[in-house]
């Protein structure tokens, strides 16, 4: 697996507990999986609220329609257009 290195910087009051809890040889380990998860919650979060949306019945009526009356325009510059 290919690693990089990066620098962050937090607020003290995040940093002191976290170097006085994590030993310094688990401390890349600890904010990988603090990273895994919250970028997984947001991830789940992101697919619900899609879900949701989705499912909304009212929205897909108004989408629907509005896909239904948006024929293209011909523009008046556009050459290629029948006239």
């Amino acid at each position: 697996m290919a690693m990089r290195k990066m620098t962050f910087t937090i607020p003290d009051e995040v940093a002191t507990p976290f170097l006085r809890v994590v030993p310094s040889a688990r401390r890349s380990r600890f904010v990988t999986e603090a990273l895994r998860k919250t970028l997984r919650e947001r991830e789940e979060a992101l697919i619900a609220a899609c879900d949701a949306v989705n499912a909304d019945a009212g929205l897909n009526a108004f989408v629907d329609e509005w896909q239904a009356a948006s024929d293209p325009v011909e523009e008046p510059w556009d050459e290629s257009a029948s006239r």
